[in-house]
């Protein structure tokens, strides 16, 4: 199924407003969930609307929820979300922590009780565009874990992602955003749609074995970190990732049953021109993309991207080609729109 990205963002509005959401905030869920898939990372975007009117209707997201700062300074700030939509309240928080760091040259935010918030790139980007450095991570609290220690085979981490992002000239905004497991758990999910299998060293099954197939995950099975016989180097970074969105946020650590999924996050901005002239670093970014570029490739390799190059290439096509959209989601949004009575988009239904 392929969709008109605008259309596809109308069509899940629409859904999330049946489900009892204020038009501004399904607004903001369904840009944030087809700006993923937009740049490639299926994984981050419209599949994840089945699991999100689920956590809505068990409570578990709480739509409208109050944005409280529960303590604030100059440069720092604590946010509880109160459950709302991870995508609204952090898309609030980081908006707050630009300010900040405009204001006084740093600014720190942590983020609590929340729903999921989707690629932390979305929004280190909106930092770099406003001309600061940004670093953030984040964890799930003590919701469902999927990621086991280097040497291990039993769940005990989030995939604990990082992104870092800075601005350039010619090139806009280069960003690295990277689960520190082997891969965002979203990706097994994407896999198993499609009926696909894997690449070897994503997962092990619950006896400790390397396979490439998706539903091991489901039965047992763990995520690894990132690194593949090199893992006790994610797995380090894993660790460090959960103490500043984990412990940090007072979001503690280990693994509650019942937990729902919680989306701790921390912010660290940096604004640039306190340190030197934007323009300088940017014409600097770009001359350091150009000279890496200027790499002969490898068997194999046609060329050197830049970080987030390759995301920035998708988003283009994907303007203008639409999004393909697997079968077995397309059918799951279908029924969902036909239990609240949401027509499905003209181009389709017809």
């Amino acid at each position: 199924m392929r969709l008109r990205h605008d259309v596809l963002e109308g069509f899940l509005g629409e859904l999330y407003q049946a489900y009892g959401v204020s038009r501004e905030e399904a607004e903001i869920v369904a840009r944030s969930q087809v700006e993923s898939n937009l740049v490639g990372h299926d994984s981050h975007g419209v599949i994840k609307t089945a699991d999100y009117l689920a956590r809505i209707e068990k409570g578990h997201i709480v739509p409208g929820a109050p944005f409280e700062v529960e303590t604030e300074g100059p440069t720092t700030a604590v946010v509880n979300g109160n459950w709302g939509f991870g995508f609204v309240v952090t898309d609030r928080a980081m908006r707050m922590a630009i300010e900040k760091a405009r204001a006084t040259g740093v600014a720190g935010v942590t983020i609590r009780h929340q729903g999921h918030v989707g690629r932390l790139g979305a929004y280190t980007a909106m930092a770099a565009e406003a001309g600061l450095i940004a670093v953030m991570t984040a964890d799930s609290g003590l919701g469902p874990k999927s990621v086991t220690p280097f040497g291990g085979r039993e769940r005990r981490l989030g995939t604990n992602p990082i992104s870092i992002a800075v601005p350039s000239g010619q090139s806009g905004v280069v960003c690295i955003d990277m689960a520190t497991a082997a891969v965002a758990s979203g990706k097994l999910q994407v896999a198993k749609a499609r009926g696909e299998q894997v690449p070897a060293g994503w997962i092990v099954d619950s006896e400790g074995r390397g396979t490439t197939d998706p539903n091991a995950f489901y039965e047992g099975g763990a995520l690894l970190p990132v690194g593949a016989d090199q893992g006790h180097k994610g797995y380090g970074l894993s660790f460090m990732v959960e103490v500043l969105s984990g412990l940090l946020t007072g979001l503690g650590f280990g693994i509650d049953p019942q937990g729902r999924h919680n989306d701790g996050c921390f912010i660290a901005l940096f604004d640039v021109e306190r340190f030197r002239p934007l323009a300088d670093l940017a014409a600097d970014v770009d001359a350091f993309i150009d000279f890496l570029k200027a790499t002969e490739p490898a068997e194999g390799f046609t060329e050197i991207l830049y970080p987030g190059e390759l995301e920035e290439r998708r988003r283009r096509a994907g303007s203008l080609d639409g999004l393909e959209i697997d079968e077995r989601t397309w059918d799951e949004l279908a029924r969902l729109a036909a239990d609240k009575g949401v027509a499905l988009p003209a181009e389709v239904s017809a």
